[in-house]
Parts: C-alpha cells; structure tokens; sequence
C-alpha cells in the first residue's frame, strides 16, 4: 500500500513521541501536531485498519514492524534533509519546515546521494 504524506507524518510522529515520553496516545498527537482529535482519531483507525498501528485497550499507540519500517524511513529523511539544508545556510526552523516537504517527495536516488555526500562530510 502506497502510504500518503499525511500517513507518513502522523507515523513520524508516532515514532518521535514515543522515543520523548515512552508512550503515545491519540490525544497527545492531536496536542503535539496541533490537529483535531476528530482528525487524528480517523487517521489512526486507517493505520490501525492497514497494519501500521496497534492500538491497546488504554488508548496507547504502538507502530507494527510495517509501521516502524515507513516511520524510520520518513525520519531519517526529515533528518538528513534538514541537517543538508543547515549545512546550506538554511536557518534551523525554516530548515525544519522545509525537511518535512521535501522528504516525501524526493527519490530514493536523490535521497541516497544526498545521504552519501554527507557522510563524505
């Protein structure tokens, strides 16, 4: 399944709070991402119905290992995109805004050689 960029973000999310407090819920998300609680709670029934989340009887998220696979992905992008940008003389927040448009669109070619041309660094 292709996952969309806003499938991408709340599974990059998921994966960023979790690592920060140990645990995620809805609410935090909805909190974290400034959206609606209506909004995160339809798009976490889709991840959760595609097998990219599990869901407890607490309310606690956990990401599958498909979910984890396409959160670290889309984080380690974030990441290398925006230290790229930096090292461009981006200032960090526009940067940061900028990583997160760029990641999902850019080719794992583009990607990948921009991931070596750092580590050359």
């Amino acid at each position: 399944m292709k996952l969309y960029e806003s499938a991408e973000d709340y599974l990059e999310r998921i994966l960023v709070l979790k690592e920060r407090n140990g645990n995620v819920r809805s609410i935090d998300i909805a909190e974290d991402m400034n959206f609606s609680k209506a909004s995160v709670s339809v798009a976490m029934k889709k991840l959760r119905e595609n097998g990219y989340i599990v869901v407890d009887s607490d309310g606690g998220i956990t990401l599958t290992e498909l979910g984890l696979q396409a959160a670290n992905k889309t984080y380690e992008r974030h990441k290398v995109i925006s230290k790229c940008l930096i090292l461009l003389g981006v200032d960090k927040e526009t940067a940061l805004k900028d990583a997160c448009k760029i990641e999902h669109d850019l080719s794992d070619e583009t990607f990948q050689a921009i991931k070596n041309y750092l580590n050359k660094e």
